[in-house]
């Protein structure tokens, strides 16, 4: 925590927990068609990733149902670092006949958008190098234009192997939140957590960060504003791992949202709490694990 308050630099998400209905038909979407990898099974519970961190983790409840119109997750964004990862998952992805709903050039970002079988919101994207980012008025200048899909699509001449699996550089990149409120989960974000305000659509979507990147969390209204989080059991967001880089760093976040009087618990990989809207965080830093 630095000494304007804003949040370590080197955080980022670590990864995204899910409340799905049928284990096997998502690991099959998971490994097969996305290409993660089953780092591990714990009966009814899935940890998949790249080789390395777990970084999605699956939790089976076949009476879960879709829970309405609710705050949770708008969608996960899984980062690969090359266009040509980029294109390799799209590849997967048609040669799975598994339906899209839209790609994006966001000017610092290329990004593919789906949902798994539970409907569950999925960004696959790769970064521009930062040196490429553009910026108005000391502000990052984010966009939503047209993906040139050919063009990515030409990298596989590049490298023409099949690659089945996501690389072990993948990471979650951020997520996407539905929320109840703008001002109030900016509140939460940027003054109690720390995040720096990237940039704001009008009144119903931000996007925060730590250390300058384009965003770790969004966040929207278009589809919530005003609504309950999802009742127990639903399917969905189960949480998500904001990880900080030292045992220092997530003291000192403790004590901060210990001063704005939230509720938390303790639990053996870190701190869980929830944010104003209900989507459950689970706060870890290195040597106290990780999800």
């Amino acid at each position: 925590m630095s000494s304007n308050g804003l949040i370590h630099p080197d955080t980022n998400i670590a990864s995204v927990a899910l409340t799905i209905s049928n284990l096997g038909l998502s690991l099959a979407f998971y490994q097969d068609v996305l290409g993660f990898q089953l780092h591990r099974q714990v009966e009814r519970t899935a940890y998949l990733g790249a080789g390395k961190a777990d970084l999605v983790e699956l939790i089976e409840e076949p009476a879960a149902t879709h829970p309405g119109r609710t705050t949770g997750l708008y969608h996960m964004a899984i980062r690969v670092p090359s266009p040509l990862e980029l294109a390799r998952t799209l590849r997967r992805l048609v040669e799975g006949n598994w339906p899209l709903q839209g790609f994006a050039d966001h000017g610092v970002s290329q990004a593919i958008y789906l949902a798994d079988p539970d409907g569950n919101g999925i960004e696959v994207y790769r970064d521009y190098p930062r040196q490429q980012w553009r910026y108005q008025n000391g502000q990052l200048s984010m966009s939503t234009d047209p993906l040139d899909v050919d063009g990515l699509l030409a990298e596989l001449r590049k490298e023409p192997g099949e690659a089945r699996h996501l690389p072990p550089e993948t990471d979650m990149g951020h997520v996407h939140l539905r929320v109840a409120d703008i001002p109030g989960s900016e509140q939460f974000y940027c003054k109690v957590l720390g995040f720096e305000l990237i940039q704001r659509y009008g009144p119903s979507a931000s996007f925060v960060a730590a250390g300058g990147y384009h965003h770790h969390i969004g966040m929207n209204t278009w589809g919530s504003h005003g609504a309950p989080p999802p009742p127990p059991g639903a399917l969905g967001l189960h949480r998500f791992t904001i990880h900080l880089p030292n045992q220092t760093e997530l003291t000192l976040m403790a004590n901060r949202i210990q001063a704005a009087d939230i509720m938390t618990s303790e639990e053996d990989r870190g701190i869980f709490l929830r944010d104003p809207a209900g989507n459950g965080i689970l706060l870890t830093a290195n040597g106290s694990g990780q999800t």
